[in-house]
């Protein structure tokens, strides 16, 4: 298999697919109290990490935080401006894009495995958000933090589920269509 970089338009356009991807994703929302919904938005945000890697998926998120500012309403229940970047959910928007950095550098460290694909979507998917995410939310509401933190457990749940999907997706991808991973993962078939 060639190890040939691709072509401008080839990264461009994954890049583009993904924040639509993760666009798109936000019309699934469940609203919780706290001012933090639970959407399917990361799990755009992991697979965006498992398959453009460290280097790619941070545009992408980018693109959506872009879009987000200028005030077109690409977040979850069709939110957009500058004010969420001040709200709740400003720290989880933070944590997406250090968390696909993340998912990326595990993910496709050596390597590409499924495991180290889940490991991947837990830590940089999960932790890392929530790292950036809980702090913020807890500073913008009021609340402590133990209660913020708390009451972010019920986010856990779907977030495993998000990080098992984004494995079995990314890992049925790679088998599928190596092409769409770093050249660095298309020179090892996954495990």
């Amino acid at each position: 298999m060639s190890d040939a970089p691709r072509p401008l338009g080839a990264d461009l356009a994954r890049i583009a697919v993904f924040a639509a991807l993760i666009v798109v994703l936000g019309t699934v929302m469940v609203p919780v109290p706290g001012g933090v919904p639970i959407t399917g938005q990361t799990l755009g945000v992991m697979l965006a990490g498992l398959i453009l890697g460290a280097r790619r998926a941070p545009l992408a998120i980018l693109v959506v935080l872009v879009l987000a500012a200028v005030g077109l309403p690409v977040l979850a229940g069709g939110r957009g401006g500058i004010g969420v970047f001040f709200g709740p959910t400003a720290g989880y928007l933070l944590g997406w894009l250090v968390g696909v950095v993340v998912i990326g550098l595990i993910a496709h460290h050596r390597r590409f495995t499924w495991w180290r694909a889940g490991i991947a979507a837990v830590i940089g998917g999960i932790l890392v958000i929530y790292l950036f995410g809980i702090p913020i939310q807890a500073l913008v509401t009021g609340v402590p933090i133990g209660p913020t933190a708390l009451s972010s457990l019920v986010f856990l749940p779907g977030d495993l589920l998000k990080a098992v999907a984004a494995t079995v997706l990314a890992v049925a991808l790679r088998r599928a269509y190596p092409r769409a991973f770093p050249a660095q993962a298309r020179a090892v078939h996954a495990v």
